[in-house]
This record gives C-alpha cells, sequence and structure tokens, in this order.
C-alpha cells in the first residue's frame, strides 16, 4: 500500500497547466479560494501600512514651527539680554523669537501658565513655585546661577540681613523674582518689623536710588554681567554684603546654593571685591510648554550651550546647561539631551534637513521591520495556503485507502468509488498556481492507483 502521509515528489512535469474550476453547465463560479488568497495578498500588507500609518500618527510630530514666542525679562537685564543671544544663534537655522519683555520671573511664569497668552518659552527663577508644580510646563534645565546681591551704603559692615531691621531696603518691583526671594530671607531673619520700609525698585532704578541715598539696602537677583550688577559694583560707597549665615540659608531653603566671589574677581585693576565674599544664589530655569517642539527644544539647548557653556566667575566650564532638580519637570528631550547629546542628525546636517531626515526615519524604521518579514513570510503562507488544499484530500484518499485494505473483502466497491471520485472532483476543482501543479499531479497519480486497486478487488468477487 502507498504511503499518502507525506506527497511524493517525483519529477516535475514539463508543463502543468493550473487546476482551474470549471462548472460543467458552463457558467461562472464564486471562487472562494481566490478571495482567501486575494485577502492573504492584499489585506495583510494593507493592515501593516495602516499599523504603520498609526505609528506615525501617534509618535511622530510634525514639523517644528519656524518661530515662537519668549517672555524674557525687564529691558537691559540679563534675562533681556540672553533671550536676545538665544534670538540671534537660531536665527541662523531659520527659526524667529518673538520676545516679550516683562517686569521678571512672576510675569513671565504667569504668562506661561496662561494658555491665552501663546507664550512657549521663558526664563524663570528657581524657587518660586511652592507645592505642586504647574501643569503643562516642563524644564530645559537650569542655565546659569543667580545670585542675590546685597549692595548697601553706610559705615556698617553689613554680614546678615536680621542687621537689616527697620532699613529702607530695594526688592524689586512686583513681578520680579526678586521681590518673592527678598520678602522670604528678610521674614525668615526677622528683618520684617514695622519700621522696615520695601520700595518696588530693581535694576538701574535701585542703583540710582541706593547712589542717592533714598534707600539704604538693595536686594537684587541677577546675572554677574547684568549692568545694574556691574554699575553697583563699580560705583563709590557702595559695599557688597557677604553673608556670615550662607550655608544655613541653603538648609533651610534648599533650591538655594552657596557660592564664593573671590578677591578681585570683578575687576582686577580696582580690586573688586576687596575680599572674598559669601553669596546666595538661586538659578534661572529655561521653561518650556509641554507641547513645545523637541526639535525646537534641541536647538534651544544647543543655544543655551553656547551662550552660558563657559566657564565665568560663578561657574565652571561646561556646568551649564544642567538637569539640575527643579520645581518643573525635565522634558523628554532635554532627559536625551544630557544623556546623549545633540542627536546625530543634528550634529552634522542644517536643523530642517535634520529634522526631516528624522521624521521619515520613525516612519520607515516600522514600515521595514514589518513589511520586510512580511514579504518573506508571504512567500511560504501562499505555499502552505496552496499546498493545504490539496493536503485535505491526501487525508480523504489516505483514510478511503485504510477502509480498502481492512475490508478488502467485505466493502462495498461502489462506495469506496464514489467516495473516490468525490476526492477526484475536489482535487479537479482546488484551484492553485502553476508553481504547485505538479502536487496535484502526483495526488492524481494516487487516486488513479487506488482506483486500480479497487476495480481489481471488484475483478476478484466476480
Amino acid at each position: 500500500m502507498a504511503d499518502l502521509s507525506t506527497p511524493p515528489n517525483p519529477p516535475r512535469p514539463r508543463r502543468i497547466r493550473a487546476i482551474v474550476h470549471k462548472p460543467v453547465d458552463g457558467g461562472m463560479q464564486f471562487d472562494k479560494d481566490a478571495l482567501k488568497d486575494l485577502l492573504f495578498l492584499v489585506v495583510l500588507p494593507l493592515l501593516a501600512l495602516i499599523a504603520t500609518y498609526w505609528i506615525a500618527v501617534r509618535y511622530v510630530k510634525p514639523a517644528p514651527p519656524d518661530n515662537f514666542v519668549m517672555t524674557t525679562g525687564a529691558p537691559g537685564g540679563a534675562y533681556d539680554l540672553f533671550a536676545q543671544r538665544y534670538r540671534d544663534i537660531l536665527r541662523r537655522e531659520g527659526i524667529t523669537i518673538t520676545l516679550k519683555p516683562s517686569a521678571g520671573s512672576i510675569e513671565n511664569l504667569q504668562r506661561l501658565k496662561d494658555p491665552n497668552l501663546h507664550i512657549d518659552v521663558g526664563l524663570v527663577q528657581g524657587g518660586l513655585v511652592e507645592g505642586t508644580p504647574p501643569e503643562g510646563l516642563t524644564s530645559l534645565g537650569t542655565v546659569y546661577y543667580e545670585p542675590l546681591w546685597i549692595f548697601y551704603r553706610g559705615k556698617e559692615n553689613l554680614d546678615k540681613l536680621s542687621q537689616l531691621a527697620s532699613k529702607r531696603i530695594a526688592i524689586g518691583p512686583e513681578g520680579s523674582g526678586t521681590r518673592p526671594l527678598a520678602l522670604q530671607l528678610l521674614k525668615a531673619s526677622g528683618a520684617l518689623v514695622e519700621s522696615t520700609e520695601l520700595f518696588p525698585l530693581g535694576g538701574l532704578d535701585a542703583e540710582k536710588a541706593l547712589v542717592e541715598g533714598s534707600v539704604d539696602t538693595v536686594l537684587q537677583v541677577a546675572a554677574t554681567d547684568a549692568p545694574s550688577v556691574q554699575a553697583f559694583m563699580k560705583a563709590k560707597e557702595i559695599k557688597l554684603a557677604s553673608l556670615a549665615q550662607a550655608e544655613g540659608f541653603t538648609r533651610r531653603f534648599t533650591f538655594l546654593s552657596m557660592l564664593r566671589l573671590p578677591r578681585g574677581a570683578i575687576d582686577l585693576a580696582l580690586d573688586l571685591p576687596p575680599h572674598d565674599i559669601n553669596l546666595l544664589a538661586t538659578s534661572a530655569n529655561l521653561v518650556v510648554k509641554d507641547d513645545f517642539h523637541p526639535a525646537l527644544g534641541y536647538l534651544l539647548l544647543e543655544a543655551a550651550t553656547e551662550v552660558h557653556g563657559q566657564a565665568g566667575l560663578l561657574q565652571q566650564a561646561g556646568e551649564f546647561p544642567a538637569p539640575n532638580k527643579t520645581e518643573f519637570p525635565l522634558a523628554d528631550e532635554a532627559t536625551r539631551f544630557y544623556k546623549s547629546g545633540t542627536p546625530f542628525l543634528y550634529r552634522y546636517l542644517p536643523f530642517w534637513v535634520a529634522n526631516f531626515m528624522q521624521r521619515m526615519l520613525i516612519v520607515v524604521l516600522p514600515l521595514v521591520a514589518i513589511v520586510i518579514p512580511l514579504l518573506r513570510f508571504l512567500p511560504m503562507l501562499i505555499a502552505w495556503r496552496a499546498k493545504s488544499r490539496l493536503f485535505k484530500w491526501y487525508e480523504n484518499l489516505k483514510e478511503l485507502e485504510r477502509d480498502v485494505s481492512m475490508q478488502p473483502g467485505g466493502g462495498n466497491l461502489d462506495d469506496y468509488l464514489e467516495r473516490l471520485d468525490e476526492i477526484e472532483r475536489g482535487v479537479n476543482n482546488t484551484r492553485i498556481s502553476r508553481n504547485y501543479s505538479d502536487w496535484a499531479y502526483n495526488l492524481r497519480s494516487h487516486i488513479d492507483l487506488v482506483r486500480h486497486r479497487i476495480e481489481r478487488l471488484g475483478d476478484q468477487r466476480s
């Protein structure tokens, strides 16, 4: 008895046409197998493309805008000057930054939180947010130290904030970051007594008031190269306080750092300052809305590195920008920037070219990962589909041959022949491509062998 469990593989005939079902009456008949093949060949790749499109829509951001709005600070102040430098750097890449002057950090934060103002970026002083950080805002990192400068006049040596009780103090205008910090520290020091006078002055206005004697002390948060700080340092009869309790303040207010300004660091020729100074400092944070385009975030971080990355009076080279912990969560692109640096394409290609290629890679790589294995898998799937249509008839033929073998004398030969005719009709009506027609040819040969065996049994009985 022939073993039909595995289809034989005889030499391939020179030319065997595909077996196509043709109805006896010559009419048209709907081909379900052809429809299934169409589903495998068209629907699966289509589903892969739909999945890739979904990935693109879900994870690929649109092209970045060529402009955004940044809230800065008082004209001539450090925030304003740094923002102008950012603007000039990004202009090289075709990005326009619209600068909006403000009173300072408080107003910058309020603008960023207001969805109706359409402000995208701002410099915000650390320590302004108490409790839960505002929703919808993230940080690109801290970009420089902002020392608290305490300038005063008089014969008394000022080294503790408690000495400012009953003094006339300029603490910055409303909306500035200096004002809330000054109030916090003065209150903690016990300087806010009933006779203490507070003035909403800052910058060059505060410097003028101190020189003219209308205030006794000025508290100002500003960068070392701020024009007002330089003016204070060189003004006659104006002194800079060195806080003896600076480290103690950093334990109470964790967003503060203690810095040492070395003697002569401002001006060696004039010996300014004339001795080492202990300063308290917060940090300036580059805050963006959480929908700010990541590509623009990378550009801003590169600009911040160019502007703030050099060594200064109070910082080491490469110290800023930095992912220091602040009130705002670090943006995803900032996390990647501090971990791995600027993305590879942005290092060697123009911004717009690099951005286009990066976006295309996000689309193409999943497509390649899906389509290439699918293209390799489809021929195997098609072959399996074609062979499986014939294998079921092999199983039926094997079962029939087993029945004939078990009951060679008692079986109903007409029933055997009817079952064999049904198998043969099924094979003839099975649609397969020419590549697999030799399988059908072999199966029909086996059908003929079983038919001859049944016919011999019939001859033996008669």
